[in-house]
């Protein structure tokens, strides 16, 4: 898929958003990408995820022995990416702050993981996910997103293979643009600050 055929299925979702939005790093922007609106189809989630694992390079496809995401947002495409790969897919919760295993799951010691997230600003929320897996014994060797929203600025520790970049502006609160600041913040996504 090209970054306009991604971008299309975002637009055909209604998950292409303008207005003034709190990002969960806090930053603002006048853009968001609401990826649980473009992945609420299984079909168009599963496209997604089957062009995400093309992206991956083959060697790494081949290594990769269990998947893992972060919830909220990395759940849905976790578990796609993990049918196009054959591979169990487990995921990430933060009930008190940080990223634990819950229900459940386990990570082996040595088991080769492919991080899997929906949309990458900063890279905290996935390197905060690498600290997690690798505390239990997981090997991270590489991650795939939906979005790269950092414009190829982020440095996750691990390679990384976004489907597409996008460079929408962001600001820090106390330094936005007149138009933003005339429309009222809202905060579409899962983590709260």
């Amino acid at each position: 898929m090209t970054d306009e055929d991604v971008l299309a299925e975002f637009r055909a979702a209604g998950a292409l958003l303008e207005g003034h939005f709190i990002l969960s790093s806090g930053r603002r922007s006048g853009n968001y990408l609401q990826c649980a609106r473009v992945l609420m189809n299984a079909e168009r989630a599963g496209k997604l995820a089957r062009a995400m694992v093309q992206k991956l390079p083959r060697e790494v496809r081949q290594d990769i022995d269990l998947v893992v995401s972060p919830a909220m947002g990395g759940l849905i495409i976790g578990h796609e990416v993990g049918r196009a790969l054959d591979r169990d897919a487990i995921f990430l919760e933060r009930p008190e702050g940080t990223f634990e295993l819950r229900r459940g799951f386990a990570i082996t010691p040595g088991q080769k993981i492919l991080m899997v997230e929906d949309v990458v600003t900063t890279g905290l929320s996935s390197r905060q996910a690498i600290e997690a897996v690798e505390a239990e014994g997981g090997i991270v060797i590489g991650e795939v997103a939906l979005v790269d929203r950092s414009a190829g600025e982020v440095d996750l520790g691990v390679p990384f293979y976004p489907l597409v970049s996008i460079n929408f502006p962001v600001y820090d609160a106390d330094a936005l643009p007149p138009e933003l600041e005339a429309i009222p913040a809202t905060k579409p996504g899962s983590r709260k600050q």
